[in-house]
């Protein structure tokens, strides 16, 4: 079995993981005030300004004329990456509570940056045994589910030059099997659709369909994940459809808004 990729800390810091969601949100998706950190955070408005004047004073974060923060010169990203994650995440949040309202399950948006695939959007389940927010998360994207169906987008070319093996030769064991990779890829492009069995999290399961652009480019993953013992394989094709349906709605609202 796979090495889980993420383990919690044994003893987890609140404020230590509010800066540093904080910080990614301003990095992914450009500028916020404190009660929009707030509630991002789900903290007190009080608590956002401190965490946002900490990362003022470490350059983290910058404070323009309209009192509005946004990523400082750590963090900058450039302008056209911030806006098409930000013009992403605020297009699909409605259609992400849409899937959670209707299959109970956490609710995941996800973009590739590379070989690596960033959780930009997370919405969590009711359920007492729940997946948590993976939001602001990065993994490798071969060992994810939306990371695959857009790896699967790629041309062979590009695909190549993104595993090329002296691009790991500091990181050997992290360079993944390129035949395998390539007929698990021919797979997903025939089904439209992903399963990711316990691969990057021990006894968790993710299913997720391509999101795509105006021009049928995939831009980004959605999924739902669920703990494994909760999974049932004879639901996979209703559970897939219901993915499907909201990803056309997330890609008609996203042509809207070009």
């Amino acid at each position: 079995m796979d090495k889980e990729l993420k383990t919690p800390p044994p003893y987890p810091i609140a404020s230590v993981d509010h800066a540093l969601r904080a910080a990614t949100i301003l990095q992914m998706e450009g500028g916020t005030t404190v009660a929009g950190m707030a509630e991002r955070l789900g903290v007190a408005r009080s608590t956002a300004h401190r965490i946002l004047a900490m990362l003022v004073y470490r350059d983290f974060a910058v404070q323009d004329e309209s009192r509005a923060y946004r990523a400082g010169p750590v963090l900058e990203l450039a302008a056209h990456s911030r806006s098409l994650v930000s013009r992403l995440r605020a297009v699909a949040m409605p259609h992400l509570h849409r899937v959670v309202g209707l299959l109970d399950e956490t609710t995941n948006l996800i973009v590739r940056t590379g070989d690596t695939a960033r959780f930009i959007a997370s919405v969590e389940c009711q359920q007492a045994l729940r997946v948590g927010s993976r939001e602001g998360m990065v993994f490798p994207a071969a060992r994810t589910t939306a990371g695959l169906l857009l790896l699967a987008d790629l041309p062979d070319g590009e695909l190549d030059e993104l595993y090329a093996p002296e691009r790991y030769r500091d990181r050997p064991g992290e360079l993944p099997d390129l035949a395998r990779l390539r007929t698990e890829l021919r797979r997903l492009r025939r089904n439209g659709f992903a399963v990711n069995q316990g691969r990057s999290e021990r006894g968790l399961v993710a299913v997720g369909v391509p999101v795509r652009d105006r021009d049928g480019t995939a831009v980004a993953g959605l999924s739902v994940s669920l703990p494994a013992l909760r999974y049932d394989p004879h639901r996979l094709q209703p559970l897939v459809a219901t993915l499907n349906a909201a990803a056309h709605a997330l890609e008609k609202d996203l042509a809207e808004q070009e």
